[in-house]
């Protein structure tokens, strides 16, 4: 199958038109023409990502953030970013990033759903079509903070998580927004939620949070965003036949010692 089918296939359920000006969706190497067998999936196109789908003889890797999101004007083995543009295009793999335009069409739906949200809505619109940036709604019952917590780290495979607020206090009214998170704190107290799960959360963030009635549990940015890799996995799995589909293990970033 050609890459240039399987990304209209992506972008039936994620279009590009969804992703914020910022962004850098899309094909970040490769052939559109390129015939496609065996597809990768990650969150990261890092330099073990990467050897791991060659190793694959994948032809096409999928990740959730782009390789390239500023200019660049020289391409080296001297440069990380170099080496890796390098390493795809001598192995004649195709790159393509879907990052804000899935936050947008799945990310936020998706975590709200693995944690039984009830009555869940969009946290932050940014599609004429009222789609948007995380997600917001109620558990059936009030919980203290410290069982969301240990829920959170249950349901997404975390090792631990930080928690800014008071531990003991009941929470029902959630809002969860999958990675770097400091932008989503006046949204979440726009919808009078009482606490806000999310990742990358500043001291200050934090701090400032807690000072406004929001309790805030910072779950890392890998932390939540990893449920790309299954998720997408299971859809193009669903959606092509005849193509290898392989995920990526999951393998947070750090090590907490």
């Amino acid at each position: 199958m050609r890459c240039a089918d399987i990304l209209n296939i992506l972008e039936e359920r994620c279009p590009k038109a969804y992703a914020l000006d910022w962004d850098n969706c899309g094909l970040q190497t490769g052939r559109y023409d390129k015939e496609v067998n065996t597809i990768y999936i990650a969150l990261d196109a890092t330099d073990e990502v990467i050897a791991a789908a060659a190793a694959q003889h994948a032809e096409l890797l999928i990740t959730h953030h782009p390789l390239l999101f500023n200019g660049i004007k020289q391409i080296h083995d001297q440069d990380f970013i170099g080496r890796r543009l390098l390493t795809l295009i001598q192995a004649d793999m195709c790159c393509y990033a879907m990052h804000t335009n899935y936050d947008v069409a799945c990310m936020g739906e998706l975590s709200a759903r693995l944690l039984h949200l009830n009555n869940a809505r969009v946290l932050e619109v940014t599609s004429e079509d009222e789609k948007g940036i995380g997600q917001y709604g109620s558990l059936d019952t009030a919980i203290p903070l410290s069982t969301l917590a240990e829920q959170l780290k249950q349901i997404f495979e975390l090792q631990g998580v930080q928690v800014y607020g008071d531990v003991n206090k009941p929470v029902q009214r959630i809002a969860i927004s999958p990675g770097a998170g400091n932008s989503m704190l006046s949204h979440a107290l726009d919808k009078q939620c009482e606490v806000l799960i999310t990742g990358d959360i500043s001291h200050h963030t934090g701090i400032d949070a807690v000072a406004q009635g929001l309790a805030v549990i910072d779950a890392g940015h890998y932390g939540i965003e990893h449920i790309f890799v299954q998720d997408m996995a299971a859809y193009l799995s669903k959606k092509l036949q005849g193509v290898r589909i392989i995920a990526a293990p999951l393998c947070h970033p750090f090590t907490i010692v």
